[in-house]
């Protein structure tokens, strides 16, 4: 086994959050579906992360039910499910080791955010000495408000704000900061060799 592909964070979590009505890709869900499927015929194996933030009493808090995979995904038999508290999928769990301990030199790195959690993940697999491909169709991010920007704001104030990070932009962005030193960029077509029309 040689490659692994590492899906981050496609959790309920978001999806409670209203910003999630602005996501850069409402079919994430089916897009990481296809890898997975692909990786599951291809003998790679699959590893599942979610994000927990215990006690904070928001939707990351596993108290509320919300940190397991969004309707549609399910880990297969001896899929690895880790639970991490840092961004990327590395510092709090036994990635590192399950990976290692499989023989994978390959990473596929795909899921929520493109630019947070997925994007340093793919940096620290790179730096971890790990080949990443990073498969920007299959994540998906929401825009982002200024810093500068008061908290609270609705979801039509952000977007109103011109000083807002839109999804293109934090994509692009992450494409142009991971290819050619951390990853190399692909879409789930090319990974996976199918094209699927709509």
């Amino acid at each position: 086994m040689r490659r692994a592909v590492i899906v981050i964070d496609v959790q309920e979590s978001f999806r409670r959050q209203p910003i999630w009505e602005a996501t850069s890709n409402p079919a994430v869900v089916r897009q990481v579906r296809r890898l997975v499927e692909h990786a599951r015929g291809e003998g790679d194996l699959v590893v599942w992360v979610l994000h927990a933030e215990a006690g904070s009493g928001t939707v990351f808090d596993p108290a509320l039910g919300f940190v397991r995979l969004m309707d549609g995904l399910a880990a297969g038999e001896g899929e690895p499910v880790l639970t991490k508290t840092a961004h990327n999928a590395f510092t709090t769990t036994n990635l590192q080791q399950i990976l290692t301990a499989r023989g994978v030199r390959e990473v596929v790195v795909c899921g929520i955010r493109t630019e947070q959690c997925c994007e340093t993940t793919a940096r620290l697999a790179s730096d971890l000495g790990f080949e990443v491909t990073f498969v920007t169709d299959a994540t998906a991010t929401t825009p982002i408000a200024h810093r500068d920007a008061p908290g609270g704001r609705t979801v039509a104030e952000i977007l109103a704000d011109p000083r807002t990070l839109g999804t293109d932009e934090i994509i692009t962005r992450t494409e142009y900061a991971l290819a050619g030193r951390f990853a190399t960029i692909r879409t789930v077509e090319e990974v996976t060799g199918v094209l699927v029309e709509g």
